[in-house]
């Protein structure tokens, strides 16, 4: 059995963030002592792992509750279920991916159009180009 305090040490977090993933009723305390401290045993534990390992690979808590769901009651779900969680949350940032370089290519385009020295900024060549109605830059994020 394990108060708040001690859960929250073992997995290296703080007792809030237990208070948050109870809040979102992804996890409980299996019950309270008689002075009324939240008392946790070893399968609530396990499903804080659970909760932080799955919380470490990017998924949101929504997706985590769907992921608890089919762990808790595997009989009556398919892999493929988890697995379409997984490859959602897979393209998701595979997307995410995308964008970011295209961010990367256009941030590089105007970090080499500037000389970035010590003159004015009255012609800066980034503050033209974010000026600009027709930036290229602007069309890339499209």
């Amino acid at each position: 059995m394990y108060k708040i305090g001690e859960l929250a040490k073992r997995f290296y977090i703080k007792p809030d963030t237990l208070r948050f993933y109870e809040k979102h009723g992804l996890l409980k305390a299996s019950s309270r002592s008689a002075s009324g401290y939240r008392v946790y045993n070893d399968n609530d534990a396990d499903r804080l792992g659970f909760i932080i390992r799955a919380k470490k690979v990017g998924f949101t808590l929504t997706e985590i509750e769907d992921l608890l769901s089919i762990q808790l009651d595997r009989d009556n779900y398919r892999c493929h279920e988890a697995k379409g969680i997984v490859d959602l949350k897979l393209a998701q940032i595979e997307e995410k991916m995308r964008e970011l370089q295209v961010f990367q290519s256009s941030l590089a385009k105007l970090s080499a159009s500037c000389c970035g020295g010590d003159e004015p900024a009255t012609h800066c060549s980034i503050l033209e180009a974010l000026d600009s109605a027709d930036c290229d830059v602007q069309e890339e994020t499209k």
